[in-house]
């Protein structure tokens, strides 16, 4: 026979299959985020310090900002730096970045904020295999 203190305990159902996808996009939203929610403070600081001082190395290089484009190149830099969830929106409303790259730093720049972008995926995603118990922690 179950006490009333485990059947509160217990996750329903509906809580347990939601969890892994509110995870990977509060990781994906914010870097580290889905650690966070996950319990993991350590791994979450981590993730959102590298993840973040890479992409603000990449604006302080005047990295370029990429916006969806019919060309296959600024394209998939795009996807890479859409990424970075929050971070490129707010690159986008603030005008963070460059338009184009001047400097020879400037591609330097660029490569910095697609790869936070892309690594920041490679993270939410984890914190999904972890939340799902695919991966053990």
């Amino acid at each position: 026979m179950t006490t009333e203190a485990q059947k509160i305990s217990k996750p329903l159902p509906a809580q347990q299959s939601s969890l892994p996808w509110l995870v990977l996009f509060t990781g994906w939203i914010v870097p580290g985020a889905g650690h966070v929610l996950l319990g993991k403070w350590i791994r979450g600081t981590l993730i959102f310090a590298a993840i973040l001082g890479m992409y603000l190395l990449g604006l302080g290089l005047q990295g370029k900002i990429y916006t969806p484009s019919s060309d296959i190149l600024d394209l998939l830099g795009f996807l890479g730096q859409l990424g970075m969830g929050m971070g490129y929106f707010l690159a986008r409303l603030f005008g963070w970045g460059a338009g184009s790259v001047l400097l020879t730093v400037g591609d330097y720049g660029t490569k910095f904020l697609t790869v936070a972008g892309l690594l920041n995926i490679i993270a939410a995603v984890d914190a999904h295999s972890l939340a799902n118990g695919r991966k053990a922690s």
